[in-house]
């Protein structure tokens, strides 16, 4: 899972990134600090991994693994070429979601380039960069689908139509992710790479007075636009996260209680990310690895099979599956399948969030 972080300059992006993924990038105060986009990936914390390893012993345990993409600081103008403009859009495209970063604090110390903090500026301001910046790239899309219509291509004629569906929206000031698709329409629409049209999570960088809840009167904005277009927030002190960090073990977690938090922003904001793209882990587990695995919510088990190999999925048979819950009840896979807890699965079941999975197979 790919998610890019954006925002107006000097709004905490860099130290957020850094605070998420111990990398050391750059964090300025002065626009433009990040040039070209910082690339970390970090692990979805998941405490069931744990669990499992407490009763399966294994040579290694790896989670899921969510990729941050830190990109520069976008500024009004940004899809005319304005601070450097085009590039930074470009590194967006690629992403699954975007972690929008808004500044929801006061410092005199910390710059705003726009003088006074104002988070609902700040949101319309990158959306309306990434608006302007579809726009552009639907009308030339459109151009080169019209030509290749006339020739009687029926994809195109399909590829034009859904163009317009995408201009018309857009010219009402409404991002893509409104847009309502058939399933042949979303695939073809996801190998644009559309800005808007990618699921949105608004990160708000308060500062400590607003801990433990996150919330002041400017997260509060934040919160109602968000829950207006039925999107999600989460709050973070950046600063505070890039100092824990530098921690180990017991110093992080007194930093965390002397804060009243229970837990660093990264398992918030991955949790909420999870969310946002409909998407859950299973797991396998043996002597070789525990493993959790990213699967949309609503995969079949030949599809989550897939993910581990598309041989798994080809040569689907069946799936043995029990719960974290059936393993420390029973105390061992061997005990659930004594017990006669181990379930037997088929191609049409849906596999569920916390799954553990053995696929058998035939190629």
């Amino acid at each position: 899972m790919d998610a890019g972080i954006v925002g107006l300059p000097n709004v905490g992006k860099s130290t957020t990134f850094n605070a998420l993924t111990a990398a050391g990038a750059l964090a300025a105060n002065y626009p433009f600090a990040t040039i070209e986009p910082n690339v970390g990936v970090v692990p979805v914390p998941d405490p069931r991994l744990q669990r499992i390893h407490a009763h399966i012993e294994t040579d290694k345990v790896v989670p899921a693994a969510l990729r941050l993409v830190d990109i520069a600081g976008i500024v009004k103008g940004a899809s005319e070429g304005e601070g450097l403009g085009n590039k930074f859009l470009s590194h967006i495209r690629n992403v699954d979601a975007v972690l929008h970063v808004v500044r929801c604090f006061e410092d005199d110390d910390v710059t705003h380039v726009d003088g006074v903090v104002d988070p609902l500026r700040d949101l319309e301001t990158i959306e309306t960069e990434l608006l302007l910046a579809d726009m552009q790239a639907v009308e030339g899309a459109t151009d080169k689908a019209t030509r290749a219509a006339k020739s009687g291509d029926k994809a195109a004629k399909a590829r034009v139509a859904l163009l317009e569906k995408a201009s018309a929206l857009l010219n009402d000031g409404k991002p893509l992710r409104l847009l309502e698709l058939t399933d042949d329409e979303a695939k073809e629409a996801k190998a644009f790479g559309f800005l808007t049209a990618k699921p949105m999570l608004y990160v708000c960088n308060v500062d400590e007075s607003a801990l433990p809840e996150g919330v002041n009167a400017h997260v509060e904005k934040v919160q109602q636009k968000a829950q207006a277009e039925g999107g999600l927030t989460v709050s973070v002190c950046a600063k505070l996260e890039a100092e824990l960090s530098e921690l180990d073990g017991d110093d992080r977690a007194e930093m965390l209680e002397a804060v009243g938090l229970t837990e660093p922003a990264l398992d918030v904001l991955a949790r909420a990310a999870y969310r946002l793209l409909g998407l859950q882990s299973y797991f396998t587990a043996g002597k070789q690895e525990i493993k959790a695995w990213t699967i949309p919510v609503g995969a079949t088990a030949p599809q989550a099979a897939g993910v581990i190999h598309t041989d798994f999925e080809k040569g689907f048979i069946r799936a043995e599956v029990f719960s974290v819950e059936d393993l420390e009840g029973h105390g061992s896979e061997k005990a659930i399948r004594d017990a006669g807890k181990l379930r037997v699965e088929g191609k049409d079941y849906v596999v569920q969030d916390g799954d553990v999975c053995h696929f058998l197979f035939n190629v």
